[in-house]
């Protein structure tokens, strides 16, 4: 990390509340978590008053499983953005320029600059047509947050490839992508994989994830991880997790559901972009108001009045008249779109 560019760089707003009066919509996490998880928490405290197995045998065991790639390739992290900085740090250098998608996680940048990289922004739907040639790295999300795009498989190995011929790293944010059927860019050689845990099992404050890359890279990324880097009961908890297909399953489906209703309910009032992910991206700059300004401030304000919490999506570059909210369970998409429908 560069020490002149850490004084230089900021905080990054996020979706999320700690007010338990408020039905959660700002953050994209999974409203229910797999069967099984306080018990193996609660077993796993005794084991706590240990130093973990650094190699984490079981965890690594099934996160290779869950991605389908060898054990070897696995690097725990203590979740998914922890991954991203791991890659970033192994490859950016001071002065190095690194492609990154707009709007997209606000995190990428943040996390360049502290290396001492200057972020290169690209819109996310022209990022695979750029070249990378001249970068350190390239990042893409998929599905990409917060539109819920995803990338055609074929024209993201081809662009893999042409990082790949130009010595760049590609750092591929898989942090939705469990929600999906989609392929991985896991074993793809060159090529760093964050996945997490948070998203996809609804465990955001566990903290558990996992980068993956094959030969130096990988080498690299396991050489410069920290030791110990998951608690005990963040490992067992994540295997534990990662072993759930039926839970998997049915949330994809679940998710798949109820995003298509509420994308049809609210695309009476507001234009909803098309999506992959548990989330919606809504444009409010034509909506039809019911009463009062249709602005994503007052409608996040008035949707706070009704103990509602969705996104203000203003806060990712390129965005100006935009809300995001997560898919939920059948109840409480209901009163989400209740006061939607009222605001």
């Amino acid at each position: 990390m560069d020490r002149d560019s850490v004084r230089k760089v900021g905080r990054v707003p996020h979706g999320g509340s700690d007010d338990p009066d408020l039905l959660e919509f700002s953050a994209n996490t999974n409203p229910r978590t797999p069967e099984g998880v306080e018990s193996v928490y609660a077993d796993a405290l005794d084991s706590a008053r240990s130093y973990p197995n650094d190699e984490y045998p079981d965890f690594r065991d099934a996160a290779a499983d869950f991605v389908d790639c060898d054990p070897d390739a696995v690097v725990p992290t203590p979740g998914g953005l922890a991954a991203l900085r791991l890659a970033f740090a192994a490859r950016v250098s001071p002065g190095d320029s690194v492609l990154v998608p707009y709007p997209s996680f606000g995190e990428y940048a943040r996390e360049i600059r502290l290396q001492g990289g200057e972020p290169e922004f690209v819109p996310y739907d022209e990022l695979l047509d750029a070249d990378p040639r001249p970068h350190a790295a390239a990042v893409v999300c998929n599905p990409n947050n917060p539109t819920g795009d995803a990338y055609a498989p074929g024209a993201l190995r081809e662009f893999a490839a042409q990082c790949r011929e130009s010595d760049t790293l590609l750092v591929a944010d898989e942090a939705f992508l469990g929600f999906t059927d989609r392929p991985s860019l896991v074993g793809t050689e060159g090529v760093a994989v964050a996945r997490s845990l948070t998203k996809l099992f609804g465990l955001p404050g566990l903290r558990a994830g996992f980068a993956v890359a094959t030969g130096q890279l990988g080498a690299d990324l396991a050489t410069a991880r920290r030791a110990w880097s998951l608690g005990t009961p963040a490992a067992r908890v994540g295997a534990h997790c990662l072993r759930r297909e039926e839970f998997v399953a049915e949330t994809r489906e679940r998710v798949r559901r109820e995003r298509a209703r509420m994308a049809d309910a609210l695309g009476e009032r507001f234009d909803v972009h098309p999506s992959e992910a548990p989330f919606l991206l809504l444009d409010v700059s034509e909506c039809v108001p019911d009463a009062g300004e249709c602005s994503p401030e007052e409608i996040v304000r008035r949707a706070r009045e009704r103990e509602v919490a969705i996104r203000d999506a203003t806060t990712f570059r390129g965005l100006d008249s935009h809300v995001r909210v997560a898919v939920r369970t059948p109840d409480e998409n209901d009163r989400l779109l209740e006061v939607l429908g009222g605001v």
